[in-house]
Formats: C-alpha cells, structure tokens, sequence
C-alpha cells in the first residue's frame, strides 16, 4: 500500500490553505485539480465524520437537523451532518466532479438521477462492534449495507443491471468508523471489556472491517478508501471526562495510544486484504486514509493552521456539548474557522477542509484512470 504525505508537506500544505481565507469565513478554492478519472459515483458508509442526515429518518438522539450546526452550510441549513457546515466527504465529491453534496441515502426526495451519482449510508453513533449503534440506536454497518443492495436493486430497475454494474465499478467508495467502538462503547460500557482484552477487542473489530470490505468488493466495488481513528483522546468530551481541573486541558495519551495501535493494525491488515482482492482482480485498489496524523499535527500546533481553540468546541463552553446539547439556545463562537472541533467531538468545516486536502493524493491514487 502506498504512503503519502508528511508532516512537513502537510504544514506546508495548510498554510497555503491559510493564505487563501479570509478571516470571518474560510474561502475553500479549487485550484487542485484530479486526474484524469471516469469517477461515476460515490458511496460514504461510517459514523457520524460522514453521515450527511441519515439520522434525521430514524429514532434516536444522534441527531443535529437543528440550529446551530449547519450555521455556515448552504443557506445556513442543519442538515444533519455534525458540523457547521461540509463533510471531508463533500469535498471529496466536488473535487472528482461527481456533486456538491453527498446526500443521505434516506432521504425520501432523493430522484434516481441523484442517486446514480452516489449517496451516503453513514449514521452517526454507528460502528464496526454490532453492540455500539445498538447502543445509540442508529443504523448498524450491516443494515448500511443492507441498503446498499436496497440501492443497486432500484438502480437495476432504473438503467438495468449492466449499467448499473458498471457505475459500481467505476465508483469510489469511503469508509469511516471505529471511534465510537472505543470511545462510546469499549471505554465507556463494561460489557465488552468483562468479554475481550484490549489487543482481543481491536482484533475483533478488525475482523468486522475484513468482512465489510469483503462484501463490498463482492457487490462490485473496487475503489475502496478506509479512513483510520483520530487521537480520541484530544476529543474535547475525552478531555474533559479525564481532566483534574478545567485549567489543565491535554490530550489523554493512553487513548491516543489506542488509536496510534488500532490504525497501525488497520493499515497491515488492509495491505493483505490489497494483496488477497488484487490477486482475485488486479484493478481492485484499497487504501488507507490517514486521519491521525494531520489532526494531530492540528492540535499540536495550532497557530501554524490560524486555529486559537486546540481542545474545546465552538459550541456551547465545547467540553460536553454534542447533538442535543448544542442546540438554539446555546452559545456559539462568532468565528468557528479559529476552532478545530465545532462540538466536543466532531470537527468545524474548515478542519474536514484541510483533511480533505491532506487525502487528495490517496483519492487521486484510487480514482486515476
């Protein structure tokens, strides 16, 4: 599997990015161009880093189609996603020319021309351990999938069952999950760690990552990019829920760890599920999406990315604030551009803006003609 990027390009990266914004919104540019791609759609599958509003459908509390998040998207809309404005996943969308928003794969207005051009079956609170949506009450990766068939189904009907093989073929799909695993059900639940070691439960979800990606690729799909874990432990509500004072805010080390051990089994396994799928098809091509390194970079030194809030939410005093707990009647920062986090766990806009560019050189490896 191939590695891209390094702290120094990325640094380098950002603040060119820094130097195109202005100061009370950040202006995305689209000099960067992709290669020279037949992208015909794109598919999002994961957690709340990519669930553009499937949530809105279902009953349960992880939700956010109100005000204030989506105070900086498109006609200032809530529209689901757990942020102020876009997803990594909408940018990457533009960015191969495919739409300007991923749409969620629920909503019941989607036509068959939007949906051909790929939607988003992410629910937020979801992950990879069957037990963790069960506990938010959201839709697990299996039903993800299940949909997923659900959707080839109706597009068979819509241009036949070759053409519809084809645009699977021909389009990219992202995976995101496995945060919620640790942070909502493993570290916060003890019903899995009275039944699995820390070592037996990262192997166990990895397991579930094995065979998602196996179905996937047995419906067609063969441009797969498999996003890692951030530093959990510089999640806002992470620090807080383990800081002695609110004066002494840092990352929780043992937990980012976690995620430093998890994402280093990830990227191993993904190498040989690679080797194993491009034997059975060589154009088959799965990759790693790094999202440790570049946040963490963030975090560390803010200032060389014009961020001033390192560890606390734009929303509310951004320690416990999330899905109903930032809400219209709670204070929001004036200018979420100078926060890395929106809440207390999820992103602003403009830091899924600049993971979006650290990518581009996977996404261009995957799509490239």
């Amino acid at each position: 599997m191939r590695a891209f990027s390094t702290p120094s390009t990325l640094i380098l990266l950002v603040t060119l990015i820094i130097s195109s914004s202005s100061q009370a919104q950040v202006q995305f540019g689209w000099d960067d161009k992709p290669p020279s791609n037949s992208v015909s759609a794109i598919f999002v599958f994961g957690d709340s880093t990519s669930d553009p509003g499937n949530n809105n459908y279902i009953t349960t509390t992880f939700r956010s189609n109100f005000a204030p998040y989506g105070r900086d998207f498109a006609n200032q809309v809530p529209t689901g996603r757990f942020t102020n404005g876009r997803l990594t996943s909408d940018f990457v969308a533009r960015y191969v020319g495919i739409k300007e928003y991923v749409p969620p794969y629920l909503d019941p207005t989607l036509s068959d021309e939007e949906l051909m051009t790929g939607v988003s079956f992410a629910s937020a609170g979801s992950g990879y351990d069957p037990l963790t949506p069960q506990l938010s009450r959201v839709i697990s990766l299996p039903k993800q999938l299940d949909y997923f068939r659900e959707y080839r189904a109706r597009i068979e009907v819509a241009i036949g069952k070759e053409n519809t093989a084809t645009l699977i073929d021909k389009a990219l799909f992202i995976l995101s999950a496995a945060t919620n695993d640790f942070v909502i059900n493993y570290y916060t639940m003890p019903i899995r760690r009275t039944m699995y070691s820390l070592p037996q439960y990262q192997r166990f979800l990895l397991q579930h990552v094995h065979d998602f990606i196996q179905e996937l690729w047995e419906q067609g799909a063969r441009k797969i990019a498999v996003a890692g874990i951030p530093p959990m432990g510089c999640l806002p509500i992470v620090i807080t829920m383990n800081a002695s004072s609110v004066f002494q805010r840092g990352c929780v080390e043992s937990l980012c760890s976690v995620a430093r051990d998890y994402n280093q089994l990830l990227q191993i396994q993904l190498n040989s599920h690679q080797l194993q799928l491009g034997d059975a098809d060589h154009r088959t091509r799965l990759q790693y999406i790094d999202i440790y390194g570049p946040l963490s970079t963030m975090i560390q030194a803010p200032n060389i990315f014009g961020f001033e809030e390192p560890n606390v939410g734009c929303c509310g005093t951004g320690y416990i604030e999330a899905a109903f707990m930032c809400n219209p009647g709670s204070y929001v920062c004036p200018d979420a551009s100078k926060y890395i986090f929106w809440d207390s766990i999820h992103p602003t806009e403009r830091t899924y803006y600049i993971l979006f560019k650290t990518i581009c050189p996977v996404i261009d490896f995957l799509i490239a003609d």
